[in-house]
């Protein structure tokens, strides 16, 4: 990770900014083939995309990367409204595709009926190529190590191949060694390394 001077004055009394440049692999998967069904671990609920379930989406989201590393990379991660903006973006997207499109939930019997959202995953899919971008895929932090993670990707991808796709990517942040790895176990490959710039406080 090189970081360099920002050539920009900050406003009076603001923190010195750096650009600083975060290294990313944009990862493959291969979906000519039906993928394998997802795994669903006990007491978790997988809900199909509904508009009216953007702000959880959009919650889950900042939940998910606002103390991770990512957030230093795209800044929309840092607060709730940047996510809310995020998503809205994503749905009106041409492309985006409800099938590639989940959000994980904690059943709590505690009070009864009550869901704890704690994952989200979406997809977009470009019709001219058959190729799907997966976005964002997040997990909250007291639900990780669980499988939510791999059932909300099966999920996405299996929605991917039933919409026609030939192939689906992502983007990941090369020191997110878990990440990596969980997406190298379910068969994504690293395809080409990417450089994403960013404005981070001076000396971090």
């Amino acid at each position: 990770m090189a970081t360099y001077p920002n050539e920009v004055a900050g406003a009076r009394g603001a923190s010195p900014m750096a650009w600083t440049y975060f290294k990313r692999y944009r990862m493959e998967i291969d979906l000519v083939e039906k993928p394998p069904e997802p795994v669903f671990p006990p007491n978790y609920r997988f809900l199909p995309w509904r508009d009216e379930l953007l702000m959880h989406h959009a919650r889950v989201k900042f939940q998910s990367f606002r103390q991770e590393i990512d957030a230093n990379v795209f800044a929309c991660f840092t607060h709730e409204d940047g996510c809310r903006r995020l998503m809205e973006a994503i749905r009106r997207k041409p492309g985006f595709l409800p099938e590639a499109t989940w959000l994980a939930a904690f059943k709590d019997d505690s009070p009864p009926g009550r869901l704890e959202y704690c994952g989200t995953i979406q997809g977009i899919l470009d019709l001219d190529t058959r190729v799907g971008a997966i976005q964002n895929v997040g997990v909250t932090p007291g639900h990780r190590n669980r499988g939510i993670g791999s059932a909300l990707l099966m999920l996405a991808l299996n929605g991917f191949h039933e919409a026609g796709a030939i192939r689906a990517f992502l983007e990941v942040t090369a020191e997110n060694e878990g990440a990596i790895q969980l997406y190298e176990r379910l068969g994504f490959a690293i395809v080409r390394t990417v450089y994403k710039v960013a404005d981070v406080p001076a000396g971090r």
